[in-house]
């Protein structure tokens, strides 16, 4: 709750796109449609300018801050903003409605209340940070064991921070929990009544936010496989209906691949994502190849990965101060310290971390059929936020079966102060001294600055 009010508009990633697509779905648009180039819907022109007119997201690469003052010039702008607008939102035209449904509802409430546009948005994030906590705290009272590791990674920064915007990870995060939850509590406990059918339902939503998540499923089942196992044809029910699900939703929504421009992380030019069936067509003429580009770009790519899975705010753009990543690492080490509670062999052990790696190289292997040029030599577009969903898997396939003494102390005091670190970090980069908006390391001139200060600051 504490981002949703100090992130300003916009500022985390994509949210400008996403706040357009809850606009749209909150008037009744389900699909969207083309004009030119462009791939979105109209909107109110009121509203559509609070992100192309107040707080737009491309800015120069020098210091940014932002001023309350803003926010209220926002709020008395509406009066003069007639009609409407096209938005143009290709990087999430094709996401299903599902994932906006919470932050449409708080939109709507917010124009109901006859709220100004920049405060119906902040509603909107609103319910939608209330939906992403109680899918939360549904996954943890449901996981039959292991609480301490999905806890674990609720408390990074990055979980709390999305979770406190108008983007779908909020209710990413959450389904992914909780279908993992379920899953493994079929695994333990059997497929009764009640808990397959919330599988069945949690499944195809899981598809529909994201249909690399769906094999998280699988972590419910027992190694070996058995054939008789009633859990067996339960999972395997629920993904095939969710894999159903998202074709259905993909055909529906136009079939089509919405391609757009980025900008490269190899060589800083912007270029053209590549049709999904050029690139595809790459990877089946040489998967050999493909296998290896796969593999060196996660090598090069890890660094960054742990340190967006931790707490990197804005757009990307802000590092905690050096020392706190550490802090966090701890905090992990601490909740998998703190024991699982049930024994498991090593073959189950095996098998969760099989079913983690696949989630993680089907999450690379999508990003570069859909987000990476046409034959690129390396994955574009990857965040390590897309791998917080299946962290508590590898977190428990970790954990041993009794906690370490002092485990959970240890976890208390790593977290708290993380959490006010990160607190602090956002607070000062986005209001008081401001930050930069180029992607990088901390240009701070000592070590010792890079340790203490966020980055980039002054």
């Amino acid at each position: 709750m504490f981002f949703v009010i100090v992130t300003p508009p916009f500022q985390a990633p994509d949210e400008n796109q996403h706040y357009m697509k809850a606009l749209a779905l909150s008037e009744g648009g389900v699909l969207t449609r083309k004009r030119g180039a462009m791939i979105g819907a109209d909107l109110p022109h009121a509203a559509h300018a609070i992100h192309a007119a107040d707080f737009p997201t491309e800015g120069p690469p020098i210091l940014r801050r932002f001023h309350r003052d803003a926010l209220a010039r926002s709020a008395a702008a509406d009066e003069g903003r007639p009609g409407r607008s096209f938005g143009d939102f290709p990087n999430v035209a094709s996401y299903s409605p599902t994932l906006y449904a919470p932050g449409s509802a708080g939109i709507l409430l917010g124009r109901w209340a006859g709220l100004p546009w920049i405060h119906a948005f902040y509603a909107g994030r609103f319910v939608n940070a209330l939906t992403g906590l109680a899918l939360l705290f549904a996954a943890l009272r449901l996981l039959p064991f292991g609480r301490n590791a999905m806890l674990g990674v609720a408390l990074l920064p990055t979980f709390a921070y999305q979770t406190g915007s108008l983007s779908p990870d909020a209710i990413i995060n959450g389904l992914g929990f909780l279908g993992l939850s379920l899953a493994l509590r079929i695994g333990v406990g059997g497929a009764t009544r009640g808990h397959s059918a919330a599988l069945i339902v949690t499944g195809p939503l899981l598809a529909l936010c994201k249909g690399v998540y769906l094999p998280m499923l699988a972590a419910g089942l027992h190694w070996p496989l058995l054939r008789q196992d009633r859990r067996l044809p339960i999972i395997g029910a629920t993904m095939a209906i969710g894999a159903i699900a998202f074709v259905m939703w993909m055909q529906m929504s136009g079939g089509s691949q919405a391609l757009y421009h980025i900008q490269s992380r190899k060589t800083g030019e912007t270029t053209m994502t590549a049709p999904l069936r050029d690139q595809l067509a790459l990877i089946v003429a040489d998967p050999t190849g493909f296998a290896r580009l796969l593999a060196d770009s996660v090598r090069e790519r890890v660094p960054v990965y742990m340190l967006q899975i931790v707490g990197r705010f804005g757009w990307n753009a802000i590092l905690m101060p050096m020392l706190a990543y550490p802090l966090a690492f701890l905090m992990l080490g601490a909740s998998i310290l703190s024991g699982a509670g049930v024994r498991f062999g090593i073959g189950q052990r095996l098998w969760w971390l099989a079913v983690a790696i696949g989630v993680a190289l089907l999450i690379e292997t999508a990003m570069y059929l859909t987000g990476t040029p046409l034959g690129a030599d390396y994955i574009q577009g990857t965040q390590g936020r897309y791998f917080l969903p299946v962290l508590p898997l590898v977190l428990l396939a970790l954990s041993p079966e009794r906690g370490w003494r002092g485990a959970a102390r240890l976890r208390m005091l790593s977290a708290i102060p993380l959490s006010m670190i990160a607190a602090v970090t956002a607070f000062d980069s986005f209001w008081v001294h401001g930050f930069v908006t180029r992607d990088g390391m901390p240009p701070h001139g000592s070590v010792a600055r890079t340790l203490v200060l966020p980055s980039p600051r002054w």
